[in-house]
């Protein structure tokens, strides 16, 4: 066959689309994309989430940090609750009108309060007919493993179920093995009893869900299929190939059972929420005639309302697509919510995934085997490269989960293949060479005790941790003066002196980011003074550094001076990756705020501060003064920090400490212009006291409508 020039460059771009859809296919078939395409999963999801017409129809009780420190504070009650204060929520929500009422909470062992507290949560579920209680099925494992006799909560019935089970529905997953049950007197009395279990993707994020399970040959229903069936008892369901029909509404599944969630938007923005203390305290004024905390009497009215935990320290957080974590009983609303609306997402599927990748492809590449010029082929790359994105979020936004990744692998391999044909055919004697210079190194392996063997494994504990985060000021700026060696040599010399110190004080080196540390004490073995070492190494580290100072100096050009914050609070600690490899680290809030500590020395032009949870754990007598109260970015309440100062200092700094200390007095009371000269007689010897003063003079200028003390930090 003799083709024309372009005959033969069409052919060549076809060939290079088709060959570069194949091997993104093959790439796509062994995994290789999947952590890709789950991060790109979560950035559609966060994009597009969206409220849909029955999102408001669904409300959540949540028992928070606020409830707890409430019921600690005003009626002495620790964790657990006696189950009758949850009876006081139900009540409330049956009286407000609620369409449905579901707990997310397990109530598998009788309660400790006695049997006479089982009873009077039992008969506040009692009657209504709309009532949810939370049984857990597990796949593999579960103290009971048949369904307990006089348990009659009822079970939906789903046309076709065993025929789709006999074609290979479900594959094994949805059939449990065993499970855990709520005691009898809270399972007679439920309406529906419903299963609560969630499976997070292979990534640990919870993107789908499961409408039911079969346990001992009976249909068990998902928290939120239960809610809808506690409104609407008679609902039909039938399940087939790809699909189960629920009232009408087509819900669209996998062979697994599961189906997509739509999210509707981040923790705490879809659905509104309130306080199990605002409930609680609502029925107890409705009680005694007063006006309730929660005043809309249409709050409940005629809407699904689940219970759950979202407190950090109750262990029902759950990373979750659209940022951040989400409480279990937000995932199940989700679930509710893409029920009620009728539209959960459907899975385009490989023959759909194959046909879109291989026309961008053939586009791609047959319009680039035809430029003629370098910019004419930029463009082109421009102008192709963002197609699979937007193409897969016009599918997002009708319903549809299209791959992203091994799409936008296969236009850039036939990009780049037809570039490559482009200048052959040419003549072009240009040679493209790609290399893999990506190498990233995990921190290194901490140092397991010998004596504890166990711990090389993956999990971890939760445990009340001291963290440190330093950070060199300036090291960007100064860094780019210097060669690669000189920069290495200058990072060993700092890390390896500044690591001595931690370990001598018994600390756990957990990495270095560039030039920063993170490290942290009480784990992997007990520290009953590790605030003590943290804050001593601190101080020490900057002694070290101080010494080093002159000679650095004379190497770099300039002074190098370390930031550090230190924070003691609750993380969880342990072994954390995959199984060939794992790093023993930390994680949690409380490390997230001494991060954040570290960078707020930059407002105060400190070098050492700790938070008041550390101040608290030190010894009487260690030196420390207080610098502010501050808002700190992505915390709601505001947090006391304190400078640590070495014991030599409290003498020779005695009147600038004082000033300082009159200013910051002064200062919470909102007389701004006493603080002002007060700190102004420290202002040159006392960073801090400068930093206030300018602050007094903006407050000065733009008085704030309202006061309490605090400073509001806006970058972290």
């Amino acid at each position: 066959m003799n083709l024309s020039p372009a005959g033969r460059k069409a052919l060549a771009g076809a060939a290079t689309a088709a060959a570069a859809t194949a091997f993104s296919f093959l790439l796509w078939g062994a995994g290789a994309f999947d952590r890709w395409e789950l991060r790109t999963w979560d950035w559609r999801a966060t994009l597009l989430a969206r409220p849909a017409p029955a999102t408001d129809n669904v409300r959540l009780v949540l028992l928070d940090q606020q409830s707890l420190d409430w019921a600690q504070r005003e009626n002495g009650l620790s964790w657990p609750w006696p189950r009758e204060v949850y009876a006081a929520i139900i009540g409330h929500l049956r009286r407000a009108g609620a369409k449905s009422i579901s707990f997310d909470v397990l109530y598998t062992e009788p309660s400790a309060y006695g049997v006479a507290d089982d009873d009077a949560l039992a008969e506040a579920m009692a009657g209504g007919g709309e009532f949810v209680a939370a049984l857990f099925l597990g796949e593999k494992s579960g103290s009971v493993v048949s369904w307990p006799a006089g348990y009659p909560a009822v079970l939906p019935e789903i046309r076709g179920l065993d025929r789709w089970l006999s074609a290979g529905g479900g594959r094994g997953g949805v059939a449990a093995a065993g499970g855990l049950f709520p005691v009898p007197e809270i399972a007679s009395r439920a309406a529906f009893l419903a299963d609560v279990q969630h499976n997070p993707d292979a990534d640990g994020v919870y993107r789908r869900t499961r409408l039911f399970r079969v346990f001992d040959g009976k249909t068990v229903p998902s928290l939120a299929l239960a809610a809808f069936m506690a409104a609407s008892p008679e609902t039909p369901m039938e399940i087939g190939e790809g699909r189960l029909t629920v009232a009408g509404r087509t819900i669209p599944i996998d062979g697994e059972g599961y189906a997509i969630l739509r999210f509707r938007g981040p923790s705490g923005a879809a659905y509104r929420h309130y306080s199990a203390a605002a409930v609680i305290q609502s029925e107890l004024r409705v009680q005694a005639g007063e006006e309730p905390v929660i005043k809309d009497p249409d709050a409940f009215r005629g809407r699904h309302v689940i219970f759950g935990f979202s407190a950090p320290g109750l262990y029902d957080l759950r990373p979750a697509p659209v940022g951040g974590v989400f409480p279990g009983s937000e995932i199940h609303a989700t679930a509710l919510d893409n029920l009620l609306s009728g539209d959960f997402l459907r899975e385009a599927g490989t023959a759909a995934a194959l046909a879109c990748a291989f026309l961008l492809a053939l586009l791609s590449a047959v319009a680039v085997v035809f430029s003629r010029k370098a910019w004419h082929s930029l463009l082109l790359f421009s102008a192709f490269l963002p197609l699979p994105a937007l193409l897969c979020l016009l599918a997002y936004s009708r319903g549809w989960w299209l791959p992203l990744v091994v799409q936008e692998a296969a236009v850039s391999l036939s990009l780049l293949g037809s570039l490559a044909v482009n200048y052959a055919t040419e003549g072009a004697q240009k040679r493209f060479i790609k290399g893999a210079f990506r190498q990233y190194l995990s921190p290194a392996v901490i140092d397991q005790l010998i004596e504890h063997p166990e711990r090389l494994k993956l999990g971890g504990e939760r445990r009340t941790l001291s963290i440190f985060f330093s950070d060199l000021e300036g090291f960007t700026g100064f860094s780019e003066g210097l060669t690669p060696e000189e920069l290495t040599a200058l990072l060993n010399d700092y890390l390896s002196a500044m690591t001595d110190i931690l370990q001598e004080e018994g600390g756990t080196v957990d990495k270095y980011i560039g030039d920063a540390i993170v490290a942290f004490w009480n784990a992997p073995l007990d520290q009953p003074d590790h605030a003590a070492r943290a804050a001593r190494a601190a101080l020490r580290c900057q002694e070290k550094l101080a010494e080093m100072r002159p000679l650095l100096r004379k190497r770099i050009g300039r002074e190098l001076r370390m930031r550090i914050g230190l924070n003691t609070g609750p993380a969880v600690v342990g072994n954390m990756g995959s199984r060939n490899r794992f790093n023993y680290t930390v994680l949690g809030d409380a490390v997230n705020l001494a991060s954040r500590l570290e960078g707020i020395n930059k407002q105060f032009g400190t070098y050492v501060l700790a938070s008041e949870a550390l101040r608290n754990a030190l010894p009487e007598g260690f030196p420390a003064r207080e610098i502010s109260r501050v808002a700190v970015v992505g915390r709601r309440e505001p947090v006391r920090v304190f400078e640590l100062v070495p014991a030599e200092d409290l003498s020779t700094r005695e009147k600038e400490l004082s000033a300082f200390a009159r200013g910051l007095s002064a200062f919470a009371a909102g007389d701004f212009p006493a603080a002002l000269e007060a700190f102004l007689h420290a202002a040159e010897a006392d960073p801090p006291s400068a930093a206030y003063a300018n602050k007094c003079r903006e407050l000065i200028e733009r008085p704030p409508q309202r006061w309490d003390g605090v400073w509001v930090m806006t970058e972290k």
